[in-house]
């Protein structure tokens, strides 16, 4: 008996999923591109995915290990180029093309990029890049003066036979940058075998088939762009219609146009499209369900969305744990609003209190997950590794109760986390950042209610003594220097921060004052 355990310990679980498809279907549609109205077959896809990587190891020498630095919107050409990445054994890293040089520089650096694919409308970013941080090798993803991603794909003089090279299940194969609390970008590790396993949780809750069709506009440095639906659908064999960005008005028609079976988004998005003039006209007879993520969903959007018979599964999800980990059923969208419904399949929870006991029913605690998509831990960062896991427990710094029903609600997200519109935006990076601001004694940045995005920054600022310093100074200096949506949208200067005992800044009062007259 102990040998057969280890014999089948010792069995690979496959990685290369498109040459499987390939094989089986090679003709049912992969991927839809929308913004050109091409199509690649399972068969198709394959080939030119081996294209790539055959010119990715014998022209530019990447192999198992290297990182390959992305930076561009969404497109067919990103996502060949993933599988492409992951066979030759090597790491893709998307970058958020949203960034400015300065942050897009930090996560080039970090990760020591050995390649760098851009985008053409980024080349001047990349040109931009400080000489330390930009990679020795630069490529195009569609054009370029050399040779791009896409005249790789398409080139029938470079043979489309695979490579031969067989990544390992457990290695890495993306590397996810997300903020840190502690003010620089973090590079969570995300392996196949987390990528497998995310994909079989998102089945087994959702019930995906080869027959089913999503969009894919999430961008591609997000968890949710990859592998909310885009993996798990084309690990099952389905359909993905690819779209280069977010369009409110597009998506919905696309519903209809492509019979799309499930639908993602976040409240913001899903709000945006029940806002457009085609949501009255769209049918949504195709789509199943909408899984939606990122924050609890207003009950008056999700009876919107009901109206026009699509049930909402309210979700939750992180970059450094699946990021399907829990899903609401469809049916109790309104009787548990709120809720996050139940773990997903292969993934374990705790609820603990701050000396990591248990707590009881409906008492507050920290949520703890284990499962085999959780991550490895971050990119060279052995200290935030150390402090994210514990004995093989994601410490996820959100605080959730469990109700007698055994349903989840998260009470507060974690530390001072703010979502404005789809980011994540962590006030520590933006109080870092003003702190380098000459005149800047102290700062502190709350998350504040907006009409548009959700939520905004609002910045409180303590000048140095005899310092002049204005909000239109400090916007000025943050522009560029910062992502957009990482910028304060107000500024407020304060002759002190509210403190507690500690010296600690008291971030409630600051927010309280914000709704003060």
């Amino acid at each position: 008996m102990t040998d057969l355990r280890q014999h089948m310990h010792a069995v690979p679980i496959r990685t290369q999923w498109l040459e499987r498809w390939a094989q089986y279907t090679p003709n049912k549609i992969a991927v839809k591109d929308d913004a050109s109205g091409e199509q690649f077959s399972y068969a198709s896809m394959y080939r030119q995915t081996n294209r790539i990587s055959r010119v990715l190891r014998e022209q530019y020498g990447i192999g198992p290990g290297d990182r390959v630095a992305v930076l561009s919107t969404n497109c067919v050409e990103y996502l060949f180029l993933y599988f492409a990445v992951q066979q030759l054994g090597a790491i893709l890293v998307p970058v958020n093309f949203r960034l400015s040089p300065r942050e897009i520089a930090y996560i080039l650096k970090d990760c020591s990029a050995s390649l760098l694919v851009v985008q053409q409308q980024f080349g001047p970013v990349a040109a931009a890049l400080p000489e330390d941080s930009r990679p020795s090798r630069m490529v195009g993803i569609q054009a370029g003066p050399d040779a791009n991603i896409r005249s790789l794909m398409t080139d029938p003089s470079v043979p489309d036979a695979p490579v031969g090279a067989a990544a390992g299940f457990e290695d890495p194969c993306m590397i996810l940058y997300t903020s840190g609390t502690t003010g620089n970008p973090k590079g969570a590790i995300i392996t196949n075998a987390m990528v497998f396993w995310n994909s079989i949780n998102t089945e087994l809750r959702l019930n995906i088939t080869s027959n089913d069709t999503t969009l894919a506009f999430a961008p591609f440095f997000h968890t949710g762009g990859w592998h909310v639906l885009t993996t798990p659908f084309l690990h099952h064999g389905a359909t993905v219609v690819l779209m280069n960005s977010f369009q409110a008005e597009r998506v919905v028609e696309l519903c209809d146009r492509e019979q799309v079976s499930i639908l993602f988004g976040v409240p913001t998005m899903m709000r945006m499209m029940g806002e457009t003039a085609a949501f009255s006209a769209a049918t949504f007879a195709s789509v199943r369900f909408a899984i939606v993520g990122g924050e609890p969903m207003p009950i008056p959007e999700i009876e919107r969305w009901q109206a026009k018979g699509v049930p909402i599964r309210q979700g939750f999800g992180m970059t450094e744990v699946g990021p399907n980990c829990f899903s609401l059923p469809e049916e109790d969208a309104i009787r548990k609003k709120g809720s996050i419904g139940f773990p997903n399949f292969y993934i374990d929870v705790r609820v603990v209190d701050d000396a990591g006991r248990d707590v009881g029913t409906d008492e507050p605690g920290e949520l703890l997950l284990r499962s085999p998509v959780v991550t490895l831990g971050y990119w060279n960062n052995p200290q935030a590794t150390q402090e994210a896991i514990t004995d093989g427990w994601f410490h996820t710094g959100d605080i959730v109760r469990k109700d007698a029903e055994g349903y989840f609600y998260v009470v507060d997200r974690k530390k001072d986390m703010f979502i404005s519109g789809a980011e994540n935006v962590y006030p520590a990076e933006i109080e870092k950042f003003l702190y380098t601001h000459p005149s800047v004694a102290e700062a502190a940045v709350v998350g504040v209610p907006d009409a548009t995005w959700g939520e905004v920054g609002r910045a409180f600022i303590v000048p140095k003594p005899g310092a002049e310093l204005t909000g239109a100074m400090l916007r000025e200096f943050c522009t560029g220097n910062l992502a957009k949506y990482k910028v304060p949208k107000y500024f407020t200067l304060l002759s002190e921060l509210p403190k507690g005992h500690s010296g600690k800044v008291l971030k409630r009062a600051l927010k309280e004052l914000h709704h003060s007259p």
